[in-house]
């Protein structure tokens, strides 16, 4: 792998940002620059800051020294127009669980700027039933097992439009078809100029993807060259 030579401004940028916790200094000095269809995988142990480094560059905490920002501009000064460009998925699926996995993924195509989003979309049975779903559309989401809430949630990335995806371990729970899937669904978001900074424990297999790798080592931050 190799790291990107592009000179253009970055779309994302951390800048020498650092994290402390509880006295542990988990990263510091890291720098970090996410180019228009670039992939990032960021590795390394439990516990070396990577969940921490990816809700950084959400903005969701603040870097203890350093600074993220967001073409160019510091995200404090950009929140608005930064959230409407990012989608995040987390630890934590985030799906409703009163709904159904249909009615879950009409509302995140609603949430995702979709204004002319119907319910039940030939799309979105088609999405469910490449996700391993279909059978369990009516089903109330919060009666799914974990693994299949989390299948629900990654619906998202079929909804959205936005241009910078941020995805903590988008493949757990998920089958080799599944990961197979989502690559190709990674590898089409890049086309069109978007870019993916994600954290897997699993290699990407995919070899179209262009990607970067950045593991986090004992507070130091590497480039896999």
């Amino acid at each position: 792998m190799t790291q990107s030579t592009n000179t253009a401004m970055p779309l994302l940028h951390a800048d020498r940002v650092s994290s402390i916790r509880s006295g542990r200094v988990l990263f510091s000095q890291l720098q970090l620059a996410v180019q228009a269809g670039e992939i990032w995988q960021i590795s390394g142990a439990n516990g070396a800051g990577k969940s921490t480094l990816l809700r950084m560059l959400a903005g969701l905490l603040v870097p203890n020294e350093g600074e993220v920002r967001f073409n160019g501009q510091p995200l404090h000064r950009v929140r608005d127009d930064y959230h409407q460009q990012l989608l995040y998925i987390g630890h934590k699926a985030a799906v409703k669980p009163e709904l159904s996995a249909l009615e879950n993924v009409f509302w995140q195509r609603r949430l995702g700027g979709d204004t002319t989003a119907t319910a039940e979309q030939a799309q979105d049975w088609d999405v469910l039933e490449q996700l391993g779903l279909l059978g369990l559309e009516e089903e109330m989401t919060g009666r799914l097992s974990a693994g299949q809430q989390r299948r629900v949630a990654l619906t998202r990335l079929w909804c959205s439009t936005a241009s910078l995806w941020i995805l903590d371990e988008p493949f757990t729970s998920l089958d080799v078809d599944g990961i197979a899937l989502l690559q190709q669904r990674f590898l089409q978001h890049l086309s069109r100029g978007g870019s993916i900074v994600m954290t897997s424990h699993q290699p990407l297999t995919d070899t179209q993807l262009p990607l970067q790798q950045l593991t986090l080592n004992s507070a130091r931050a590497e480039v896999l060259l």
